[in-house]
């Protein structure tokens, strides 16, 4: 299948919002209370009106998804650029072609299209900061053989999680890196 009828098979913003069961609330929070500063505004400026799209290879229950997506989501509002959502559990043959490293089917991965449905960048799962972040508590956990180590690990995403839906720089970081993406060409 082409991009384009992968973005024609996703589901709309809405579509899939209502049909999240996880993140919801807190991806809806991060929505409302992320605004893109007049410098991201002005660096998307050039991409207004190019007739962009994104595929958004995502789940509901992704920690990442629930601080990316909607950050994509206002970037796209701001620069007229439609985006449909394309679950990847039941999507693999697309996840398979956007792995993370080769391997790993880490998302979200967000692919955008050109107006003429040619992919133009593809960015996820993660803004590099959020990454050096993971990577850095990540370092700090005990040993997988530890018994300590599963209960501290969970800690660990649950503060993260946290961090996520609150920290506005994180969602500014976030912002950058796609723009970065969008920009490049």
């Amino acid at each position: 299948m082409e991009l384009k009828q992968w973005f024609e098979k996703g589901l709309t913003a809405e579509q899939y919002i209502d049909g999240m069961n996880v993140n919801k609330e807190s991806m809806l929070s991060i929505y409302e209370g992320f605004t893109l500063s007049e410098e991201e505004k002005n660096e998307l400026q050039p991409n207004k009106g190019k007739g962009l799209k994104a595929i958004v290879l995502t789940e509901d229950w992704c920690g990442d998804a629930k601080l990316n997506n909607p950050v994509l989501l206002k970037i796209a509002e701001e620069i007229d650029m439609e985006v449909r959502f394309v679950l990847r559990d039941s999507n693999l043959e697309l996840m398979d072609q956007y792995l993370t490293n080769g391997t790993s089917r880490a998302i979200p991965i967000f692919v955008f299209l050109n107006k003429d449905g040619e992919e133009y960048g593809v960015w996820g799962p993660r803004a590099s900061r959020l990454q050096e972040l993971v990577t850095e508590r990540r370092a700090a956990l005990p040993d997988k053989e530890d018994p300590s180590f599963e209960e501290k690990q969970k800690a660990l995403y649950k503060e993260l999680g946290k961090a996520y839906e609150t920290d506005s720089s994180l969602w500014h970081s976030v912002a950058g890196s796609i723009i970065e993406t969008l920009v490049k060409k």
